[in-house]
């Protein structure tokens, strides 16, 4: 039991340092009142919120599109954090992550639910992605640490509207969505509302995610009362299950061992399985920097969409990174080996590195 308290103290420490990206970006008044949804991203770290039937200075209904999402944000609510492009105080380079892909014309947005995911307990904040009547409910933290009674919604559902509703006007033919940590599960529960939407005819077609990304993505162990007593793990490997059949192509990167230790989170194999799966080894940071392990998921993958797609040892293949085609991303996904590190762990630019293939895990 010491042991099992020590193992959630620990990704008490690494998620919550998480959720401190680059500072002073948001007013305090982003925290005193709830504000949750999407918001789109130009050069620097400048940003407009989305506002349905509203022009945006950062959206273009006809671009391509990759929108992010974050995961637990133990007390970024009181610090006034919000993660943005700039992560370089969680250990990344002081860099616009997403500035390559604006200069290939992609819209770049940020799903925010913050407010929501500030519990000092992590399965607290998973709960309210799958249901609104977990063990806090929809509570949210405002920016002197203190709790309200939330909307009668729970996350996932907020997040599918606020992306229904701001693209609904979308014409562009490509959306990506990636999602860190426990974010992870917002992008799977999301996909699989945006496939429901669609299904009913209700939601804009053109919103099929092409490729969802699981970066470090995490998972509590244990049955769930709020989904008929499954674990999350789980109940996402199914809904992943159904949008590969509708044609979502899905990649995972683990850059760290806070998502495959028992004592401190389900490492859902049966999910990365399932997935093109790189390994990380992300040895530029000390094996006691968890923290900053658990983050370079993020900035590699957003940061390998400005270099050429990297290699793999012993083979023509091509490796896996952002700027993979989906064909070859595809086979990845569906073939019987995954990719670790090779050449490049000690550096964080995702420039110089190289794969090798190993078995599924």
């Amino acid at each position: 039991m010491k042991i099992l308290r020590l193992g959630l103290i620990v990704l008490g420490v690494i998620v919550s340092n998480m959720a401190m990206a680059y500072p002073g970006v948001f007013p305090t008044a982003t925290f005193k009142n709830l504000d949750y949804g999407l918001y789109w991203f130009g050069n620097n770290d400048n940003y407009e919120k989305a506002v349905p039937g509203q022009s945006n200075s950062y959206y273009n209904k006809s671009a391509k599109t990759i929108i992010y999402i974050h995961g637990w944000q133990n007390g970024s609510s009181k610090a006034k954090n919000r993660e943005t492009f700039n992560r370089s105080d969680s250990g990344a380079p002081d860099m616009d992550l997403a500035y390559a892909w604006r200069r290939a014309g992609y819209n770049v947005g940020i799903l925010y639910w913050n407010q929501f995911a500030d519990e000092g307990e992590v399965k607290d904040a998973e709960a309210k992605i799958w249901s609104k009547n977990g063990p806090r409910a929809m509570r949210w933290r405002d920016h002197n640490g203190n709790y309200h009674s939330g909307p009668n919604k729970d996350a996932a559902t907020l997040m599918f509207e606020s992306l229904r509703d701001n693209m609904s006007n979308y014409t562009g033919s490509r959306l990506i969505i990636a999602g860190h940590s426990l974010g992870n599960q917002m992008a799977v529960v999301l996909s699989k509302k945006l496939k429901d939407g669609i299904s009913a005819g209700n939601t804009n077609s053109k919103l099929k995610p092409k490729r969802v990304a699981l970066l470090d993505p995490y998972y509590s162990n244990g049955s769930k009362s709020y989904i008929g007593n499954q674990w999350t793990g789980a109940k996402a490997r199914g809904y992943v299950d159904t949008l590969k059949s509708w044609g979502v192509i899905f990649e995972a990167y683990r850059s760290s061992s806070v998502t495959n230790t028992f004592l401190v989170g389900d490492e859902n194999k049966g999910l990365l399985n399932k997935t093109a799966f790189v390994e990380l080894k992300s040895w530029y940071f000390s094996a006691w920097q968890q923290a900053e392990k658990h983050g370079a998921a993020v900035f590699h993958y957003l940061w390998s969409f400005d270099f050429a797609i990297p290699s793999i040892k012993s083979s023509s293949d091509q490796g896996l990174s952002a700027k993979t085609g989906d064909t070859r991303v595809k086979a990845l996904m569906n073939g019987n080996k995954r990719l670790t590190h090779d050449l490049g762990a000690y550096t964080k630019s995702p420039g110089d590195d190289r794969f090798k293939y190993n078995n599924r895990l």
